[in-house]
C-alpha cells in the first residue's frame, strides 16, 4: 500500500487505514496482487542471475569490515 500513499503523497502520520487509502484510488485489492506478484518473479530473476545481483540482494560480502573511525 505504500506506492498509492506515495502516489496520493499521503503522509506516514495521516492515520488512514489501507481501506481508506484505497477507497480514495477507487482501485481494487487485484492491482495489490499483481504488483506484489511482478516484485516476487523480478526478486526470483535477481537471485538466479550472476553472483553480484546474488550478493547485492542478500546483504552477504566476504571480508572483515573497516574500523569506524
Amino acid at each position: 500500500m505504500w506506492f498509492l500513499r506515495r502516489m496520493l503523497r499521503i503522509p506516514w502520520s495521516a492515520k488512514k487505514t489501507n481501506k481508506r487509502v484505497l477507497n480514495e484510488t477507487n482501485k481494487r485489492r487485484s492491482l495489490v496482487r499483481t504488483i506484489r506478484k511482478r516484485q516476487a518473479t523480478f526478486l526470483g530473476h535477481v537471485m538466479r542471475r550472476g553472483k553480484l545481483e546474488h550478493l547485492v540482494t542478500t546483504g552477504k560480502f566476504e571480508g572483515k569490515r573497516s574500523r569506524g573511525r
